[in-house]
């Protein structure tokens, strides 16, 4: 299916350089991958969430105080 993206001047010129070293006459195939990877990421993280919600109540709450003080320290230290 054909249809119009707006991208950067910068943008279109790396993606022509990177579709030149594949090989490739154009950037569409590139585009189209990039598309799949970042759907299935996003496929992947909903499915963690949906997978977190149904742990609910499944902890102590004393392991679930537990896991969320080390669920801070780790996101204190990205």
């Amino acid at each position: 299916m054909r249809t119009t993206v707006e991208v950067s001047d910068d943008v279109r010129a790396r993606l022509l350089e990177l579709a030149a070293r594949k090989g490739l006459k154009g950037f569409s195939q590139l585009v189209q991958e990039a598309l799949e990877g970042y759907l299935r990421e996003l496929d992947s993280e909903n499915e963690k969430v949906r997978r977190a919600v149904l742990l609910k109540g499944a902890f102590r709450e004393k392991d679930a105080n537990t896991m969320r003080g080390a669920i801070r320290a780790l996101r204190r230290e990205q």
